[in-house]
């Protein structure tokens, strides 16, 4: 059964964009929306069309298609009807058009832009991106609902079910097949979206001892062999699982549109080093010493450089990453898409906000191993991180 995101909600979230806009670019005269997952959150639809939002007059969402869907399933308060961008004109008196429009300049390709402008020559573009970031940081109560109920099943399936599913033999890509199907039958929406620019994944990284840190270009501290060259994700056919092996998996789940991000590891048929597993328990550390400190007013840049400036040189090699391929962040926000804003880095100096959700994940690349470490999804309150995927503390040992 469909649901439809709330018309209140829909209307507080045009109101905090507006108001956003209203303080950041007092100037601004009219904002245009073109991605989908924007469209989602700003009209309870994704469907193909163009989002006009003026300064001093209504939004309308103009669809091109589906136009019947949308209204199915939106509670949008003006939709109509748009074969071409010309139909839209018709917002504008001719010879009014504002100078300047916002645009998602991260995202809407060049192409399509110019075919847009052909019937909205604005004398300039600035960039929308961070403003609708930000509005989108802070989560509601409807989108927490649905990010608890995510991070509800990734937790029963990465905590309670995956121990059974791992046996001798099969590989990465059955593990993962597997573990999609499982996934689907506990609710999951059957996608994990990105935001970052031309990133194909399917489910997350799933690899077996040294695959886990095997290169890989996703922004990252794991990786996996993949299935080859053109398709360098999900998980290689021809690495086996063998007993004395690490299982490292790292996961987007979502439901509605809003996600949870998880990593778990086992250690399959017998158990790590000693050194591996205290290479583990440190990450683990590092992960509720970061939880603590998400609450109102703290500052991600000066979380990273606390954690970061307490960690030896031992540990720091490797640790984020493996090589030379290391993330320079500790966490990051998640929501519609996993990789939001902000993210627990240099250079993020805006407070925190209460109800904004990070996904936290401390990893660490040991050679002949894999990556240890582990990842979850927590809100932020008065009191600290609240985790919402679980309290297992991972290397889950199966044999």
């Amino acid at each position: 059964m469909r649901t439809k995101v709330p018309f209140e909600e829909i209307e507080t979230r045009m109101e905090r964009f507006r108001q956003k806009m209203k303080i950041s670019d007092p100037k601004w005269q009219v904002a245009v929306i073109l991605s989908k997952v924007n469209l989602y959150y700003f009209t309870g639809t994704m469907q193909e069309g163009m989002l006009i939002i003026p300064r001093d007059e209504a939004a309308v969402f103009w669809v091109r298609r589906s136009f019947e869907r949308a209204l199915d399933e939106s509670l949008f308060r003006d939709i109509r009807p748009m074969n071409s961008f010309r139909d839209a004109q018709e917002m504008f008196e001719k010879g009014k058009l504002p100078k300047i429009v916002h645009m998602e300049t991260e995202t809407v390709p060049l192409a399509l832009y110019q075919r847009f402008q052909r019937y909205f020559p604005f004398e300039e573009v600035k960039a929308v991106d961070s403003y609708i970031s930000s509005v989108r940081s802070v989560k509601s109560k409807y989108e927490l609902s649905l990010m608890e109920i995510s991070g509800e099943i990734h937790r029963k399936v990465l905590e309670e079910r995956i121990p059974g599913m791992l046996r001798e033999g099969m590989s990465e890509a059955e593990l993962a097949t597997q573990l999609f199907s499982v996934l689907m039958e506990e609710g999951y929406q059957g996608i994990t979206r990105f935001g970052m620019f031309d990133t194909e994944i399917m489910l997350g990284h799933i690899g077996f001892g040294e695959s886990s840190i095997y290169p890989s270009y996703f922004n990252g501290p794991g990786g996996n062999y993949g299935l080859g060259a053109a398709v360098p994700v999900f998980g290689s056919r021809e690495r086996k699982l063998q007993k004395g092996d690490l299982v490292f998996i790292d996961i987007g789940c979502g439901v509605e549109g809003y996600h949870t991000d998880k990593t778990m590891t086992y250690m399959f048929g017998r158990a790590l080093n000693q050194d591996a597993i205290e290479q583990h328990k440190r990450c683990v550390e590092i992960q509720n010493e970061i939880a603590r400190r998400l609450k109102p007013g703290e500052i991600p840049s000066e979380i990273f450089s606390t954690i970061m400036g307490k960690l030896s040189d031992d540990f720091l090699a490797n640790f984020m990453g493996y090589g030379k391929r290391k993330v320079k962040f500790l966490g990051h926000g998640i929501g519609l898409v996993v990789d939001e804003l902000p993210v627990i880095a240099k250079g993020f100096d805006e407070p925190i906000q209460e109800d904004m959700v990070f996904a936290i994940e401390p990893k660490k690349g040991i050679e002949g191993i894999g990556m240890v470490g582990i990842e979850n999804t927590f809100q932020v309150t008065s009191n600290g991180g609240r985790c919402i995927t679980g309290d297992s503390l991972g290397l889950i040992p199966v044999y």
